[in-house]
């Protein structure tokens, strides 16, 4: 005998809720909407399936992929320079800005940003050129001083890391030491091969530096972009064979010095440490090519020749050094995001950060945020990226201050903020789009983990409409729901013919039960709450786990039992 019982929220103290989306965050074509809570006044109900929608989201939530480290951006010196003028110019306005960027509180109105790459040295958005270790021959680093880098570039470290204390640093040299190199400069030219060994030891008391200024190191990289020998600013080109014998010295400095825990980088591959930061030949990318960002135009049915160099770079590595490096980075400037899935179908057991892509200053947009969702926030992140990271975080209106002499960004790179010299901020589309990715990963509880990427499909005439991502966050109670999160992008615009925004009414599948929306033109964030197994529709009726702690925003449920 069957028996259904429906009991309100009131009349018991440990209840068991229907999975309801309470939550969205919305960011629309024509910022209406700018990371907006719409905090609707009643739930949106997964029941009973019934017909599709234009569009329809299935979500598989037994398919398991990668955890998310998190979202950022590079705070380069300059970054830290133009907020740190804006804290000593308007310290409200600083302190609003850190906490709408890095505030990951649930429920917070921020984005909830947690991923920082900091440069060892100077780069080409730095004041001049500069090393820790300045000394010519002193191999023993005796000279070696953590504050050669500017003191307000740990000042704001500081301050984020007090607005979001699981802050993730990721370092990358640009350049090693003038002195080490064949070029006697920080700009351009190549590490001498017989100081491999004492470069080790450079970047593990860089490591062990930034630890002491109270800075948790997450990963550091060999190099940033070793393809790369521009001399307008601090670059060095290196080989596969030496950035894995670096690798492999330093993986084991680390461990020897209580830094295991470290993630060592590698030449677009892994080691045991962490990434490699690689930007091909980006300094001969005119201004429109790098708009075009991943995608430069080739001759049909040509193959980018740095892709199969850096294959070869890759397999070399991953041969001869694979087990010092934890995984590879990818940037944005050349070749299309699919070499990620490349590289993850060669290395399955190796990591995939995405560490660096530039907006321009000038573009489009509502152009620009379907591109990055559809590559980046999305498209980088289904391809088995852990990360998704802009390269400045912050810079003033004309994309300064830069490297003095630097043809770097010539057009003007834009940041995730522009400060204005007034004192006051705006966050440009590279925020925003990044923002509306964030918010689905961040823990629901304090301290908690980072959501993990779930499978996800969509179907329907409509279905090419929609561009979509899926993730669970779990709980650090295992008696807590899960947490289930989309990030959708609609960009159903007809901007190639008659402008025309055009909404798409979606159905949502989760474990045989459907939620029905209609996704706005722009990208929306949107969550509910699920025990890890035990639910689901069954002949028409929703059975739960009975043991099952109820979420947050519940406010009634049904229990089916059988007798």
């Amino acid at each position: 005998m069957r028996q259904s019982y429906i009991f309100s929220l009131l009349a018991i103290i440990q209840p068991i809720a229907s999975q309801q989306i309470w939550d969205i965050w919305q960011t629309t074509w024509d910022r209406s909407k700018l990371l907006t809570s719409l905090a609707p006044s009643s739930p949106i109900n997964f029941v009973a399936p019934g017909a599709n929608g234009d569009a329809n989201i299935v979500v598989s939530d037994s398919q398991l992929f990668q955890t998310i480290a998190g979202f950022g951006a590079t705070l380069t010196d300059s970054s830290a320079l133009v907020l740190n003028n804006l804290k000593s110019r308007n310290a409200g306005n600083y302190n609003n800005l850190l906490n709408y960027m890095f505030n990951s509180a649930d429920g917070a109105n921020a984005a909830g940003l947690n991923y920082i790459r900091v440069a060892i040295g100077a780069s080409d958005f730095s004041a001049g050129a500069y090393s820790l270790a300045d000394t010519s021959g002193d191999t023993s680093f005796n000279s070696f001083n953590i504050n050669r880098a500017p003191s307000y570039l740990f000042s704001v470290l500081q301050d984020i890391k007090g607005v979001n204390g699981q802050i993730k640093v990721h370092l990358v040299p640009w350049s090693p030491p003038a002195w080490m190199k064949d070029s006697g400069t920080m700009n351009g030219g190549s590490l001498k091969s017989q100081y491999v060994g004492n470069y080790a030891t450079y970047l593990l008391k860089a490591v062990q530096g930034f630890q002491s200024k109270g800075i948790p190191v997450y990963a550091i990289s060999i190099q940033n972009e070793p393809q790369n020998s521009n001399p307008t600013y601090p670059t060095c080109t290196m080989t596969p064979s030496i950035e894995g014998q670096i690798g492999t010295g330093l993986r084991t400095l680390l461990n020897n010095n209580g830094l295991s825990g470290v993630k060592v980088v590698g030449y677009e591959v892994p080691v045991s440490s962490i990434l490699l930061d690689h930007r091909s030949n980006h300094v001969s990318l005119s201004a429109a090519q790098l708009e075009q960002r991943w995608l430069v135009p080739r001759p049909a049915g040509t193959t980018p020749a740095f892709l199969s160099i850096r294959q070869d770079n890759l397999v070399f590595q991953m041969q001869n050094a694979g087990n010092s490096f934890s995984g590879v980075a990818f940037h944005c400037y050349e070749g299309s995001v699919s070499g990620q899935d490349t590289f993850h179908n060669a290395y399955p057991s190796k990591e995939i950060y995405f560490t660096e892509c530039t907006g321009t200053i000038g573009s489009d947009w509502w152009s620009d945020i379907k591109w990055y969702m559809d590559n980046l926030w999305i498209g980088s992140i289904e391809r088995n990226s852990r990360s998704g990271l802009m390269w400045n975080l912050a810079l003033d209106g004309n994309g300064n201050p830069k490297f003095p002499g630097t043809n770097s960004c010539g057009n003007g790179c834009r940041p995730l903020v522009t400060v204005n010299s007034d004192g006051s901020y705006s966050f440009n589309q590279e925020f925003y789009s990044m923002a509306q990715a964030s918010k689905a990963i961040i823990p629901k509880d304090a301290g908690g983990p980072y959501g993990q990427r779930i499978g996800v499909a969509v179907q329907g005439n409509l279905g090419w409409a929609l561009r979509v991502s899926a993730f669970v966050t779990k709980r650090v109670s295992s008696s807590d729901w899960l947490r289930y999160s989309l990030v959708v992008l609609n960009w159903y615009d007809n901007a190639s013919s008659s402008w025309n925004p055009t909404p798409v009414r979606t159905t949502i599948a989760f474990r045989g039960a459907q939620a029905t929306y209609t996704f706005p033109v722009g990208v929306t964030t949107l969550w509910w709450f699920a025990p890890a197994t035990g639910s689901g529709f069954t002949d028409g009726v929703f059975r739960f786990n009975a043991t099952t702690t109820r979420p947050q925003n519940a406010t009634s449920f049904n229990i089916t039992s059988e007798d």
